[in-house]
């Protein structure tokens, strides 16, 4: 009998490979940008970001806020011309966090290019997901003043719903009539790419067709700052990633949003596609709550390319983490030396914190910009500040002047406190 069953020819059972169809990669959705918006201290819009990049101009100046004279650093890439009046009413600035503010300024933006209305069935099948560290500190930091160093018994009532870490996520998905999955992410400096990755993930898994999606973050008040001294990580005069003479991070503050769209959708109604998503991975070091790691780091990296389908020598540029302290700069080289092996030599890595500052929460979504601009206009946005080679940072790092360089598949990195690691690929279409 088992002689009779091993002689007999096993039915082929498998089935032919699906045609090709460019829409979807590997049976799932394809995943495209079809808006963005932004408000940093680099410029209120898109274009003004852009032109700073290439122009490798520093948004970094002198803080002036309330009792700015009473912080080691004073230091920081502020927003200091922002009218909240000439983009919201008195009700709305009464119930608008800065953070909120920033992010509905640039959500406008991102909706407004992307041409869509979220009427109707559009409505059901669209949501939000942001990424922020601190949400509404300015509120937190103007009330804890007013109780403890005023002696007022009372708050405004609005007070929660202005600080709460997701109302800028509640108050984006009213204003566009959003009702599908909406939600904020807040994991420290790696919010926005975490952020991003999930509404990517959502879309081509088929869990929505439309995700507004990015990050904000405005840490730049009293208790902002003064927290952050506390962890002697900042540099009272300049943010120098990768340069050996390099003394610290810079804080920013700003926002960032993108509409991710279903590629289908996308072409069907002659969008304008900025760039195609393609991968996207985490990890967690699960070691120490501020010191990275390079094995952590490594693994998001490898992740992303393979989620993507993307080899290593695809990649051509890399918009780094680099926040410009030693810690995070040397273990950020090593991760990126390992992960792409040989072709680390050939591959273009700059950190535009050097620009923007470090928006903490919203950071990845105003260095997403750079990818965009690398596989779109074929400008490498710089790491400016560069002025000493560091033998453990000995990569390209697009010293100081942006580059035209043609690339096809671009890396963005967000490695934060707490040992949290995203990172997101996009190709160009």
């Amino acid at each position: 009998m088992n002689a009779k069953r091993a002689g007999k020819k096993k039915a082929d059972t498998s089935r032919p490979a699906p045609p090709f169809d460019p829409l979807t990669r590997d049976g799932q959705r394809r995943v495209v940008i079809t808006g963005a918006g932004t408000i940093n201290a680099l410029g209120h819009d898109v274009a003004s970001t852009l032109e700073a990049f290439r122009e490798g101009r520093c948004g970094i100046t002198q803080l002036e806020f309330r009792d700015v004279d009473r912080l080691s650093i004073q230091i920081g890439a502020q927003i200091h011309d922002w009218q909240p009046q000439n983009y919201f009413n008195r009700q709305q600035i009464l119930l608008y966090d800065k953070f909120t503010q920033f992010t509905l300024l640039a959500a406008k933006q991102a909706v407004a290019q992307a041409g869509l209305n979220f009427q109707g069935k559009l409505g059901l099948r669209a949501g939000v997901v942001l990424g922020t560290a601190g949400g509404g500190l300015n509120t937190w930091d103007d009330n804890y003043r007013a109780v403890y160093e005023e002696g007022k018994n009372r708050v405004h009532p609005f007070v929660v719903p202005k600080l709460m870490n997701n109302a800028a996520a509640s108050h984006v998905s009213m204003e566009f009539g959003l009702r599908g999955p909406s939600f904020t992410v807040a994991t420290a400096c790696a919010s926005s790419n975490h952020a991003m990755g999930l509404a990517f993930q959502m879309i081509r898994s088929g869990g929505a067709q439309v995700m507004l999606t990015g990050g904000s973050e405005a840490m730049l008040c009293f208790g902002g700052v003064k927290a952050w001294e506390g962890l002697r990580v900042m540099s009272k005069d300049a943010c120098r990633p990768f340069s050996a003479n390099r003394n610290g991070m810079v804080q920013g503050e700003g926002a960032g949003v993108f509409v991710f769209e279903d590629y289908e959708s996308a072409r069907s109604r002659g969008a304008d596609i900025l760039a195609e998503v393609v991968g996207f991975a985490m990890s967690s070091d699960a070691q120490d709550i501020v010191m990275p790691s390079a094995q952590g780091a490594e693994r998001a990296i490898s992740g992303a390319l393979q989620d993507a389908g993307l080899n290593a020598d695809q990649i051509g540029y890399i918009n780094a983490h680099g926040t410009g302290t030693a810690a995070n700069d040397k273990t950020e080289c090593a991760a990126v030396a390992h992960a792409f092996g040989h072709h680390a030599d050939r591959l273009m890595i700059s950190s535009t914190k050097s620009m923007h500052g470090h928006l903490i929460g919203g950071t990845g979504a105003v260095e997403l910009l750079a990818c965009i601009m690398a596989l779109r206009d074929g400008v490498i946005a710089p790491t400016i500040g560069y002025q000493e080679a560091d033998p453990e940072c000995a990569l390209d790092v697009v010293p100081n002047e942006a580059r035209e360089a043609q690339v096809d598949a671009v890396l963005s990195n967000a490695f934060a406190f707490g040992g949290l690691n995203a990172v997101i690929a996009l190709q160009r279409v």
